[in-house]
């Protein structure tokens, strides 16, 4: 038996057993909670939809604890304005373990302890199948060079727009082929390593996240 939960602005499918991580509760730890914003129950091919809600309807859970998801780091930048803020974010999250939930007619209760987890993402789809490693892009000549070969045609765009990039940077990149933001957006972590063996700077595209910055200018 399960049924899919609203909290926090989220929802979550859920079964009597199961661990998973919300949106910070104000409860405190050891506390049971019921949760009665349930939108969908289901036992075999029975189900029932609620219009938003099942009336009546509830989960009830134990609150294992409160903690902090890993931190995301916020970048302000803006270019020749000599402004460059940086800060950081952590999420409280409430972990729970559900103990049973009743509705429509239906309950059930927790079977002996699982080591089931679910995370905060509140249906998980199958696992893609593993593929190879992409390859990368450069190719080298003759005489050893490192060359981005499939360079687009058209004017090369401004590269010194990417936080991280000087005039010197952005001359190798170009010696390397490499003359316009969508190339760098496109990059594999086979090209990363590629340029950064011959930048002579490991850590930086990485670190300064040329990616997303090269994705947001080729967007203009």
């Amino acid at each position: 038996m399960y049924a899919v939960v609203k909290t926090g602005g989220k929802q979550y499918r859920v079964s009597p057993g199961d661990t998973l991580r919300v949106e910070l509760l104000d409860v405190k730890e050891g506390d049971e909670v019921t949760l009665d914003q349930i939108l969908m129950i289901g036992e075999g091919e029975s189900v029932t939809i609620g219009s938003p809600l099942i009336d009546n309807a509830s989960v009830t859970a134990k609150v294992v604890k409160h903690g902090r998801d890993k931190k995301v780091r916020i970048v302000k930048f803006r270019r020749r304005k000599h402004h460059h803020k940086q800060m950081g974010h952590r999420q409280g999250f409430t972990e729970l373990e559900i103990t049973g939930l009743s509705g429509a007619g239906l309950s059930a209760t927790a079977p002996a302890k699982s080591n089931h987890t679910q995370e905060s993402n509140p249906v998980e789809a199958s696992p893609a199948p593993s593929s190879p490693p992409a390859q990368s892009t450069a190719r080298r000549s003759e005489t050893g060079a490192l060359k981005f070969l499939d360079a687009p045609d058209g004017d090369k765009d401004d590269l010194k727009q990417i936080s991280g990039v000087g005039p010197v940077l952005e001359d190798t990149l170009n010696e390397l082929g490499i003359y316009h933001f969508h190339q760098i957006a496109a990059f594999t972590q086979a090209d990363i390593d590629a340029v950064e063996a011959e930048t002579n700077f490991p850590g930086r595209i990485t670190r300064d996240e040329w990616i997303k910055q090269a994705e947001d200018l080729a967007k203009g």
